[in-house]
């Protein structure tokens, strides 16, 4: 992946995988991180804008003091988007990180870097779940409302847990047992053509792509509720989807040991995001 990367640092682009943080950087040893994740794909760039608001947004959250605004983040973005060929399929992904500090950052050694690399996006062949056995933690408990390094970890070891038992990912419940989201995704369910998604409270990221697709299902005429959902429901549902940067929208094709189709209303989101992203998504002059 590093080889098909370029990075704005200190003014320049570079390629690859630069070498950038020493063994005394408080990020290093403290995860004083928080990122964000745009996509862009055949020059499209849906919601770029609003990626780069919430890593200023995440920056502030950690202690942090950004020096770059949102606006200079987007226009060094498109300028690594335009970068690469016409058809590819980039992530771009602005970082905050601090230099220095001993466990409390010293705001003043913010730095910034913005990386641009090919990711092909999935295909929507869909996803294999299963019930996490751990928890995402309540607000009081960690920075839950940034995307930060220091949260993935919990992730990275419910992905493990659940891979080798042969799922790609999982339902993820919060501290009073409710449903959150999958293990790097939003989550919505369908039932009797309602759709249903859990109702941010703190846990766990509103994300950008799951805000659009509740807009665009909602303007298609679908009901769509944000609600308390319990792991019975979600095994019970007629149709499962995920949202998400990475992969946009995709079919959750098994619970548990649930087999299920890829849905109609998982293929018509997946569809009005597309064109959204057509319609809304170029760069503005």
């Amino acid at each position: 992946m590093s080889g098909r990367a370029i990075n704005w640092i200190d003014g320049q682009w570079v390629k690859g995988n630069p070498p950038l943080l020493g063994p005394m950087t408080h990020a290093v040893w403290m995860a004083s991180v928080v990122f964000d994740g745009a996509r862009a794909f055949r020059r499209l760039a849906p919601d770029l804008d609003l990626h780069c608001r919430r890593v200023i947004r995440s920056a502030h959250i950690m202690g942090l003091a950004p020096a770059v605004s949102a606006g200079e983040i987007e226009r060094l973005s498109w300028e690594g988007i335009e970068r690469f060929a016409a058809d590819a399929e980039l992530y771009v992904r602005p970082v905050f990180y601090s230099e220095e500090g001993f466990v409390v950052a010293v705001p003043e050694s913010t730095r910034f870097f913005l990386s641009v690399f090919e990711a092909p996006l999935p295909p929507p062949r869909g996803l294999k779940a299963c019930l996490s056995p751990y928890r995402r933690p309540a607000p009081d408990m960690a920075p839950t409302g940034a995307k930060t390094a220091c949260l993935y970890p919990n992730v990275a070891r419910t992905l493990r847990e659940v891979r080798a038992q042969g799922f790609d990912t999982a339902v993820v419940l919060d501290g009073l047992s409710h449903v959150a989201e999958l293990a790097t995704a939003n989550l919505f369910m369908v039932k009797d053509r309602v759709v249903s998604t859990p109702i941010p409270n703190g846990t766990f990221l509103d994300g950008i792509t799951r805000q659009r697709v509740i807009r665009l299902l909602r303007e298609d005429g679908m009901e769509v509720r944000e609600r308390s959902i319990g792991y019975a429901e979600v095994t019970a549902a007629d149709e499962l989807f995920a949202t998400g940067n990475y992969s946009k929208v995709m079919p959750v094709t098994r619970i548990d040991a649930r087999e299920l189709q890829p849905g109609p209303v998982a293929a018509r989101a997946r569809d009005l995001y597309f064109r959204f992203a057509e319609r809304e998504g170029r760069r503005r002059a």
